[in-house]
């Protein structure tokens, strides 16, 4: 009977501690120079440049931007997570801190612009790969 009286307080610690916990919201900004450039985002299309996509875990991303006109870039980056997302101040950051995380981050690619290949030009670098071959 007593193992009862004493399971009991720890569940109602936990269902408070779940129904009290704070909440972190992560966002990822996009912006591209000019705007307008629909964007991939780990080989998912997220919509167009100015685009804010929530996420659930920093590392690496993979990122292609496309516009009419311009150079499509393909890169890479890396999100770092912030000081307090790491042990042991997580559990204090997101269990204990009742109020609500903003976790924003912006990131801003230029664009160049498209370069016409003159004929001369692709003939020649049709020759150049056809002599590696």
């Amino acid at each position: 009977m007593r193992k009862q009286n004493l399971s009991v307080p720890m569940v109602v610690s936990v269902i408070a501690a779940v129904i009290l916990a704070g909440c972190v919201e992560r966002r990822l900004t996009i912006n591209t120079q000019p705007q307008g450039a629909l964007v991939t985002l780990n080989d998912e299309q997220i919509g167009t440049a100015p685009v804010t996509v929530s996420f659930e875990w920093y590392g690496d991303y993979n990122v292609a931007l496309r516009k009419d006109g311009f150079e499509t870039l393909k890169t890479h980056r890396k999100l770092k997570g912030p000081w307090y997302d790491t042990f042991p101040f997580d559990f204090f950051a997101q269990i204990v801190n009742s109020g609500r995380i903003v976790d924003s981050y912006e990131w801003t690619f230029e664009l160049a612009p498209k370069k016409e290949s003159t004929r001369e030009a692709l003939i020649s670098d049709a020759e150049k790969l056809k002599k590696q071959l």
